[in-house]
């Protein structure tokens, strides 16, 4: 995708600083509200941001939601019930089947959360419409981020949300409601804007485009490397181009999670830390609440925000979306965000601490991840170099 010059981006820093703001967003639009999101949850969230969205469409604005039909569970009743009264036009990627599948279609789900708002503003990031806090709202929000955008990339994101509803309409007859798709304005550059680029990742044109911008990024780290990232398990390209890194100097740190919500990847992942330990990598376990976020920093030049987690599932079989963003400004709050997390929130992983788990753990840990990438080669989703 081009790089756009121009732009307004503000990073917001969980749900706590995601949701309100788009709620707004939401308030003042006047033309058209477009959403994507994986998870779309009937909890105090996902019926907040459902109520924001009808009084949007019935004070005339075209709301439509397009939501994954797997993570959403094809979109709670009353949640639907809501929205539909209002006039909101909803379209489900792909409905969830009726049993668990190893079927290629099933597989690929819609991961992105995006939001334009009268085709000139726009956010994402990996925050679902759900609640963000675990316990009954006792746990601190997952750590997590989205990006508000303003100017010419609201373009790029606007164009890339259309072609996919249309996309769903006509593969999913049963589930669409066909209307016409308005062209908004261009967005306005701003004077001495940033600059940034709209990633996606698909399985047409832009299959190895989000896993490319980090290889390029990292390949060219001078000095510091930091991602969060909250299921890390990176084929051979970017394990190596990490390694490759912190060979030459460069301090890299992965700050990855350390209260897992899916125990098997977050097993998997433990099989790699001894290799990247010893190659100089810095490993740290975010454990106050679930880690979330999918970002980086790299230097001061380079950063990202979006929906891609450094694994196969958004890798090699998600549609995905990130921003990246060259901005000294930004990239030093993330950066600073990212490292007070490190120092005050995170253990870290030693070569210590993995030598003294059990050879239960150690052989549980490589036998998910063997069987993890047999898996992964036996359905042709990636080749052999890149597991």
């Amino acid at each position: 995708m081009t790089a756009r010059e121009g732009n307004h981006i503000s990073l917001l820093e969980t749900g706590d600083e995601f949701f309100p703001s788009l709620e707004a967003a939401i308030d003042h639009a006047t033309r058209e509200v477009h959403i994507e999101t994986y998870i779309f949850a009937d909890d105090a969230i996902g019926r907040r941001i459902a109520q924001t969205i009808a009084r949007a469409a019935q004070r005339g604005v075209v709301a439509r939601v397009l939501i994954d039909g797997y993570g959403s569970n094809n979109l709670a009743p009353a949640l639907s019930a809501v929205l539909l009264a209002a006039g909101v036009q909803i379209l489900i990627y792909r409905p969830s089947p009726k049993r668990f599948s190893l079927y290629r279609d099933h597989l690929r789900r819609l991961h992105r959360k995006l939001v334009v708002i009268d085709g000139r503003l726009a956010f994402c990031g990996g925050i679902n419409l759900k609640d963000d806090r675990d316990n009954a709202g006792t746990d601190p929000p997952r750590y997590d981020f989205a990006v508000k955008v303003e100017g010419p990339l609201v373009g790029d994101m606007h164009r890339a949300m259309r072609r996919l509803w249309l996309l769903t309409e006509l593969t999913n007859f049963t589930h669409s409601v066909h209307s016409r798709m308005r062209r908004s304005l261009p967005p306005p550059s701003r004077p001495n804007g940033q600059l940034a680029h709209f990633l996606i990742r698909d399985n047409w044109l832009n299959r190895r485009r989000i896993e490319d911008a980090y290889v390029v990024a990292v390949h060219s780290a001078a000095r510091e490397i930091v991602i969060a990232n909250a299921y890390f398990l990176p084929g051979r390209r970017i394990r190596h181009a990490l390694l490759a890194a912190a060979s030459r100097g460069v301090r890299v740190r992965l700050l990855l999670q350390g209260r897992p919500d899916h125990l098997l990847i977050y097993y998997a992942t433990q099989a790699l830390y001894v290799s990247l330990i010893k190659g100089g990598i810095e490993i740290f376990e975010y454990s106050p609440a679930h880690l979330h976020a999918k970002v980086a920093v790299v230097d001061d030049h380079w950063a990202t925000v979006g929906s891609s987690n450094i694994d196969p599932f958004s890798l090699w079989l998600c549609r995905e979306a990130n921003v990246i963003v060259h901005d000294l400004t930004l990239v030093e709050t993330l950066r600073k965000s990212l490292a007070l997390a490190i120092a005050e929130r995170s253990q870290p992983i030693t070569l210590d601490i993995t030598n003294h788990r059990s050879c239960y753990e150690r052989l549980r840990a490589w036998a998910i991840y063997r069987l993890g990438r047999f898996l992964i080669g036996l359905t042709g989703f990636a080749t052999r170099d890149e597991l």
